[in-house]
């Protein structure tokens, strides 16, 4: 006898009310020992949070239960802060050696990132006076916040899944709008949402699978097979879906874009030449000889990128070396990593504090060239001007190229198109698994196998989905992905 909708509904309910309990604390219990590993939680963690280097204002991050107290702690001034509820304070900062204006961003847990009580203090962007209030609230209690402790905290909370996590890191690595734009549709839960939406159909389909294993055909309860088939082609649908979007944000197949750029003169053209084991470019000691930009495939021992030549830093330019200059800005933006050439006989750091306000790339390498004009190791400013490092390098005498192929290829490997293509395959390993444990549990019914062997094939592609949702995912794996961040994140 075929059940009234109604009380199809109600069993199925009840199964899947069974069911996702179950489901839960399996979760509670992966993410529990994933927690105790990977983070202390007990512990209120600091850190900041803008990029490197100077600017109007930086921003420092707290998270833990105790943010309350670190905030009085720092705050100066007769009247105490008000932080019962979520605000933005206008006061003075006191890091122990005076005080700093102070704009104050106070979000009270659970309404916050991490379900913690969260702090943001916005200060001056100089990087020693945000040092300095770094050091304070770490005397006052606080611990300096492991690489994408932030997030991980928020993952942990059950504020975001894996996924979105990971549009995060995408983010902060993206050099190009392409490469930005995949890193916002993960941010946004694009893809969580259509995996979830596979996923509660998959746990309607296993429920009605297991509420028939209790009841024969001709019991009220028995689930007929055609409206479990229904069930598994709505969940094919959805994971359909999913791997639809996840197609839509498949990595560039290009290879890596490469770009030098610097002042004329640093000798931008020489490296090219050198880093290619060739004379493409044309080398001159008179600036402004590279106009069009000049292009070569760079064979590195793990990677290939196409690497461009760009026409030297000239903001007054006019007519076709404007045109060379836009070219040059077009490049940068469209670039994995740039290599940014400067003049170690002539470099001075508030000079290049200015070149590298014009270098919108998250991931810039400094080459601090012609180094045979000035012995020594080149000064330590990666923090100051936002850089991933700094290299001394000699085109003339070839002092330095090998460990810089050698950094190139590891931060091409490990950047964000080394990223966008591990967590590309990670989802669509997991999405395939899924799909063809679907397959499998809906041949299995049609050929009237037993139940319990589709309930299994259902189990198995819910932990595939879970898989990419983090809620299962090993613990290396989130290692690997958390460790990618930066601190402040």
């Amino acid at each position: 006898m075929r059940c009234s909708p109604r009380r199809s509904g109600e069993k199925v309910a009840g199964y899947r009310t069974r069911y996702d309990h179950a489901r839960s604390r399996s979760a509670q219990a992966v993410n529990s020992v994933n927690s105790s590993t990977a983070s202390r939680p007990n512990d209120t963690i600091a850190a900041i949070a803008t990029p490197p280097g100077g600017g109007l204002r930086g921003v420092i991050r707290v998270s833990g239960p105790r943010a309350r107290e670190l905030v009085r702690a720092v705050w100066h001034g007769g009247t105490r802060p008000e932080l019962s509820r979520r605000a933005l304070l206008e006061g003075r900062f006191d890091d122990g050696r005076g005080t700093l204006p102070l704009l104050l961003l106070w979000m009270p847990g659970p309404r916050s990132f991490t379900r913690e009580d969260v702090a943001e203090f916005h200060l001056p962007g100089h990087p020693a006076l945000l040092q300095s209030a770094v050091a304070r609230l770490l005397s006052a209690g606080a611990r300096l916040a492991e690489p994408g402790e932030f997030t991980r905290r928020a993952f942990h909370a059950g504020r975001i899944d894996l996924t979105r996590a990971e549009g995060v890191l995408a983010l902060v690595f993206a050099t190009n709008e392409s490469q930005a734009r995949a890193a916002r549709a993960l941010l946004f839960g694009g893809l969580e949402a259509r995996v979830q939406a596979a996923r509660a159909a998959l746990v309607d389909a296993r429920t009605l699978v297991e509420a028939s294993l209790d009841f024969d055909e001709n019991d009220t309860g028995h689930v007929p097979q055609g409206e479990i088939e229904a069930v598994l082609h709505t969940a094919a649908a959805a994971l359909e879906q999913a791997q639809e979007f996840e197609a839509q944000r498949a990595p560039e197949r290009g290879l890596a874009r490469v770009v030098l750029c610097g002042a004329p003169n640093a000798g931008k053209s020489a490296l090219f030449n050198r880093l290619l084991g060739r004379d493409e470019a044309l080398v001159s000691a008179h600036a402004g000889t590279t106009r069009d930009a000049l292009e070569g495939t760079l064979e590195l021992a793990g990677a290939t990128a196409t690497l461009r030549d760009t026409a030297g830093f000239d903001a007054g330019a006019a007519g076709p070396d404007r045109a060379a200059q836009r070219i040059a800005e077009r490049s940068r933006a469209d670039a994995d990593l740039v290599v940014w050439v400067v003049d170690a006989a002539r470099a001075q750091q508030a000079a290049l504090a200015d070149e590298r306000a014009a270098l919108d790339s998250a991931q810039v390498l400094l080459v601090w060239h012609k180094a045979d004009l000035r012995p020594g190791p080149p000064p330590d400013w990666t923090r100051e001007l936002g850089c991933a490092r700094i290299l001394p390098v000699s085109s003339l005498t070839g002092a330095g190229v090998d460990a810089l192929r050698s950094a190139l290829d590891e931060l091409l490997s490990g950047g964000q198109g080394g990223l966008g293509r591990e967590t590309f395959l990670r989802h669509t390993r997991a999405l395939a698994q899924a799909q063809t444990e679907l397959e499998t549990a809906l041949l299995s019914l049609r050929a009237g196998l037993a139940l319990e062997l589709v309930a299994e094939d259902l189990r198995r592609a819910t932990d595939a989905l879970d898989e990419v949702s983090g809620a299962t995912a090993p613990e290396d794996v989130l290692d690997r992905i958390f460790a990618r961040f930066c601190l402040g994140k």
